[in-house]
């Protein structure tokens, strides 16, 4: 990678962190080992604009940093690295073979449901071993672990097509990214499909903490 990048990659990764310093709570009380961050955001941005390796690498860089400030152990960065890897790479991936407003749409879903699915996995593969309880009641936890999923994942959609176009277009006006990485204006449409997805996903948080 170039200076440039490198400064860029750096930047976006320090916003990651930020972000997951300053917002970090669970979603759902049956699995409240689960918490929201909105981190991935930010790293999806990274892969939209340099591609899913990108991704990879911010991925792997904020969730060691993640055990440094907030404690943890490798099984914590491999939960979190398959988590956001599974939804920014496949995403930044499509978004790249299809670099359109609809592209990133199809992209962001395509790596929510791989990212539902491969959780849903995941956990029950590890949680036994981590948490040291009966397989069955991981099992039992496996429909909460989808919905936690999907509402963070649908979440960080919403929120991802809101700010990529201005991000962009700082990091453009600050020369550290060319023209050509820009995508096009946000249309309307999408911008009301984002807006669904987040206001829906937010009502379903304050259900859930029994807010609303």
């Amino acid at each position: 990678m170039n200076t440039k990048k490198i400064t860029t990659v750096g930047m976006l990764c320090a916003m990651a962190v930020i972000v997951n310093l300053m917002i970090h709570f669970p979603v759902i009380p049956s699995v409240s080992f689960l918490k929201y961050d909105p981190k991935d955001i930010i790293i999806v941005i990274g892969g939209f604009i340099f591609g899913p390796l990108i991704s990879l690498i911010m991925s792997a860089i904020t969730s060691v940093l993640e055990i440094v400030y907030r404690g943890g152990t490798i099984l914590d960065v491999l939960m979190n690295m398959i988590s956001t890897c599974t939804f920014a790479m496949i995403a930044a991936y499509f978004y790249k073979k299809m670099h359109t407003k609809m592209g990133a749409v199809i992209g962001l879903s395509l790596g929510l449901a791989a990212c539902t699915i491969s959780m849903i996995i995941w956990n029950y593969v590890i949680d036994p071993i981590y948490f040291q309880m009966p397989r069955s009641a991981v099992v039992a936890m496996l429909p909460a672990i989808a919905l936690f999923n999907i509402i963070k994942c649908g979440l960080n959609m919403a929120v991802t097509l809101f700010l990529y176009k201005p991000i962009v277009t700082i990091l453009r006006n600050t020369n550290l990214v060319e023209k050509h990485d820009e995508t096009s204006s946000v249309s309307r449409d999408i911008l009301v499909l984002a807006s669904f997805i987040l206001v829906t996903a937010v009502v379903l948080i304050l259900s859930f903490q029994q807010i609303i």
